[in-house]
């Protein structure tokens, strides 16, 4: 358990934290250094990130959260999940996400920032941080769903399937969830066997022409989520949760 890296020409970053993949400060830095790991290994060609157990992703976990009295456990959280995004948006290679069941909060920050999502037919994708007294990821979901979707999805913290994300075009396929990690490793594949220099590039050039600093828009986005803790929502919402 915890988070693996595989080394290889395809890596595979896999995370199982149960029960539901929800992690913690230290989990989140972990997942971080792992891409960052992989993306620098001149081996490497490209990623997949995939997970075990019920679920892609479910974000923060927020039991850390209500055993800190302070704020130590908010900051943490939200500094190494700035830090896991970045990692696979910055990622020397593509990243390929292969999501099944719950990818929720944190969960759209990675797939949102991947190069390439493949899902399950159980997947599915959503912000619950509205309810949680929090902000966030709202850029990431940007990259996933149009505009007024997007905005929709936050201020209501509704779902949405795999199945509709492919038809936007955000999902390049859905398949049975005990087929996942083959088609990830498929589309892997395709992409491992085009000259490394070349994808290298065409990931760095991808990146210098993306219309959104993702960077500096989640962290506006994060600062929003300090003033609702600073108000007393977080906390509020976070008992609520439990």
């Amino acid at each position: 358990m915890g988070i693996t890296l595989r080394d290889g020409p395809v890596a595979e970053v896999v995370v199982d934290m149960p029960p539901v993949n929800a992690l913690t400060v230290r989990g989140w830095a972990e997942l971080a250094a792992a891409v960052r790991a992989a993306g620098r290994d001149p081996a490497t060609r490209v990623v997949v990130l995939r997970a075990e157990g019920r679920g892609f992703n479910a974000g923060v976990d927020i039991k850390e959260m209500r055993a800190d009295p302070g704020h130590t456990a908010l900051v943490g959280a939200n500094r190494q999940c700035f830090e896991a995004f970045a990692a696979v948006y910055e990622c020397e290679v593509p990243v390929i996400a292969a999501v099944h069941g719950h990818c929720l909060g944190g969960g759209v920050g990675l797939a949102g920032n991947a190069d390439v999502v493949v899902a399950s037919e159980d997947a599915y994708f959503g912000l619950p941080e509205v309810d949680r007294g929090a902000l966030g990821a709202a850029t990431h979901l940007a990259r996933l769903v149009p505009q007024h979707l997007m905005r929709a999805m936050v201020y209501t913290c509704r779902n949405v399937t795999a199945a509709e994300l492919h038809a936007f075009g955000s999902v390049l396929a859905v398949v049975p969830r005990d087929k996942l990690r083959k088609a990830a490793m498929e589309v892997a594949g395709q992409i491992a066997a085009k000259d490394p220099y070349v994808i290298r590039r065409a990931k760095e050039s991808l990146n210098g022409i993306d219309p959104v600093d993702v960077r500096r828009s989640y962290r506006f986005e994060q600062g929003f989520t300090f003033e609702l803790n600073l108000m007393g929502m977080g906390d509020e919402h976070r008992e609520r949760f439990r």
